[in-house]
């Protein structure tokens, strides 16, 4: 099934929708390639009695803001300042760091680790911001997550990320495992393992639940699973092939792709399965349904005009208006996915015999292509919009990749065997930017 997305003819395409491949409990090796033309100069300074910790904070700060390709990591050796009052000033300013963290760690009778950290800045010799949090050992990689977004959050402006999570297929052998990780490919865990493919994930809003496809059945049928339980239910087990699941941004419906009538169309039902709308009328083949941010359209791939094009289509309760084609250049555009703010849509498109990653502004419908690789799928956007993940080859091997939205900054995910394909990058949790803020 080796890249069978772009080599397949379409029609196949929208019976599988992109098969996914990748390793069962592999770690994930991330590589960084370019980055923006000023990048911030950060230094980061080991935490107090961090040795002594199972896990290391500061390295997976630096980590995240290193492979956001804006920042430039100033070496720290030599310098242990804690507190504010043991920085020297000028010792930073020397090796030309702009800013500075600093921090302590402490483990509290129970086992658990206070973890308290300061932002400064060196030019002015100020705090910028300050963070604790009480955890437990195996939280600590949390922590440190958070800590990055802080950190990147003040000093860009934008909302940090680190935090999140991502979701793909993985296949080693004759198994398919559907997976969940941070947002750095750490702490891999399968939510589902089946010797017959798994397709199409997609998180709920509130990053409760994936919705997938199962071929369990020797049939496509979508399935809605909670991950705090196990919980599972077919949402979607018509006649024909059910795919495709896409979730309306109050979580409440599913877009979803059936063949109950003939050709692939595109339908609407609630969360649970029940209250089916068709909302695509044509004689083509609709599929791969994108929520527009406010929930009022819908974008898809459609071969109506003779070739596999994106449409939008508005939606007003449950009925659809009349698409409207977006994209006009080259023969091959698919898999398109709304960026966080409505204002563009990244999808794959064909140019020169390579399938990449570009970026399409509804305004002025300027497109920009993001990636060079030959064979990319599966586009999915970070929730702040900032970076794209996609599934990418490599010497015929299915790889992670992600690139900034402005194509500045590319990562490549790697892992040691298997296939890894259909990435998608979950939501922001609220639950995730707990803690408490100090001065």
């Amino acid at each position: 099934m080796q890249n069978y997305l772009h080599r397949a003819s379409f029609y196949a395409l929208i019976l599988l929708l992109s098969i996914m491949h990748a390793p069962l409990n592999a770690a994930l090796n991330i590589e960084i390639f370019g980055g923006g033309a000023t990048r911030i100069p950060i230094a980061i300074v080991p935490f107090s009695a961090e040795s002594r910790l199972p896990q290391s904070i500061t390295t997976v700060v630096a980590a995240d803001l290193e492979r956001t390709g804006l920042f430039r990591l100033v070496d720290s050796l030599g310098h242990t300042p804690h507190e504010p009052e043991e920085i020297a000033y000028a010792d930073w300013q020397s090796r030309g760091a702009s800013a500075l963290v600093i921090g302590n760690t402490t483990i509290l009778p129970d086992g658990r680790i206070e973890v308290r950290f300061r932002l400064m800045d060196v030019a002015k010799q100020a705090q910028l911001t300050g963070f604790a949090s009480t955890v437990s050992a195996d939280q600590l990689r949390a922590v440190a997550h958070r800590i990055a977004d802080i950190v990147y959050e003040a000093l860009t402006g934008d909302i940090g990320v680190f935090s999140t999570r991502i979701a793909y297929v993985l296949k080693q052998g004759n198994k398919y495992a559907l997976q969940v990780a941070d947002s750095d490919g750490h702490n891999a865990q399968s939510v589902i393992e089946y010797t017959e493919p798994i397709i199409s994930p997609a998180w709920s809003p509130d990053g409760s639940k994936l919705a997938y496809v199962s071929f369990e059945n020797k049939k496509p049928v979508v399935y809605v699973q909670t991950l705090s339980t196990r919980e599972r239910k077919a949402v979607a087990n018509f006649k024909g092939s059910n795919s495709a699941p896409a979730w309306s941004p109050d979580g409440s419906k599913l877009a979803v792709v059936l063949t109950m009538h003939g050709g692939s169309q595109i339908f609407l039902i609630n969360a649970d399965g029940s209250g089916l709308q068709r909302l695509s009328q044509s004689s083509g083949i609709d599929t791969e349904p994108s929520f527009s941010p406010d929930g009022r359209s819908i974008i898809f791939t459609s071969d109506r005009g003779g070739s596999p094009q994106i449409y939008r289509m508005a939606i007003t309760g449950n009925q659809a208006g009349t698409a409207e084609r977006l994209t006009f250049e080259g023969s091959y555009n698919v898999s398109p996915r709304y960026s966080p703010d409505g204002k563009s849509f990244a999808y794959i498109h064909r140019h020169g015999g390579r399938f990449n990653v570009v970026v399409q502004d509804f305004a002025r419908r300027q497109v920009q292509i993001l990636t060079d690789s030959k064979f990319d799928e599966s586009p999915s956007f970070a929730p702040n919009g900032k970076m794209i993940l996609y599934a990418t080859e490599i010497g015929e091997r299915g790889i992670l990749s992600a690139v900034s939205s402005d194509g500045q900054t590319k990562q490549r995910l790697t892992s040691q065997t298997g296939d890894i394909r259909e990435p998608v990058w979950g939501p922001l949790l609220k639950s995730q930017r707990t803690g408490n803020f100090i001065n």
